[in-house]
């Protein structure tokens, strides 16, 4: 619903302590949020530049010396070992969820959805995962960490809302 593929039934979603009407990805975007879903949408045959340069926030493909320059300098800042040259197809599961945070933080989001990140993480993978989300908290990104798993819950979040059967049970600091 927060990334605009479903509507919701009843409610509003507040951003910046406004009210705002999401009815696609499109317009989450335009909000600056940004959604790493359980399965990659990365084209395999295309490099990790290419990939991004295909989401360019003008709505134009940008050219891929230039993504390639911004992606070094935005994984540097992040901590991130991105060759923008590697294809897809080449990379780990881990290495490619990089790809996907790359993309949305190329595209503007301040907000990040993340579906179930752990899911094809290594334990090594997940200890990188959580390093790369605890610094981009402190540099003022909102992180929405959706998971079945309460230790990662216990680990990662500042406050946790539990639904059961699709309802809002309690929400809590962790």
């Amino acid at each position: 619903i927060l990334y605009g593929l479903y509507r919701p039934d009843e409610g509003k979603i507040y951003i910046r302590s406004r009210g705002v009407d999401i009815k696609s990805p499109s317009d989450a975007i335009n909000l600056n949020i940004g959604m790493v879903h359980q399965l990659f949408k990365l084209v395999d045959r295309h490099t990790i530049a290419e990939n991004i340069a295909l989401v360019a926030p003008s709505g134009f493909f940008l050219p891929v010396e230039r993504v390639k320059t911004d992606i070094l300098r935005l994984s540097k800042e992040y901590g991130w070992k991105v060759d923008p040259e590697a294809e897809i197809w080449q990379l780990s599961a881990s290495e490619q969820q990089n790809v996907e945070i790359l993309k949305a933080i190329f595209r503007g989001a301040k907000i990040l959805i993340l579906d179930e990140p752990t899911s094809v993480l290594t334990p090594q993978g997940k200890r990188e995962l959580f390093s790369r989300l605890l610094r981009m908290k402190e540099k003022g990104y909102a992180i929405v960490f959706i998971t079945h798993k309460l230790d990662e819950v216990m680990q990662i979040s500042d406050r946790v809302t539990v639904l059961r059967k699709g309802k809002k049970v309690r929400t809590l600091l962790t």
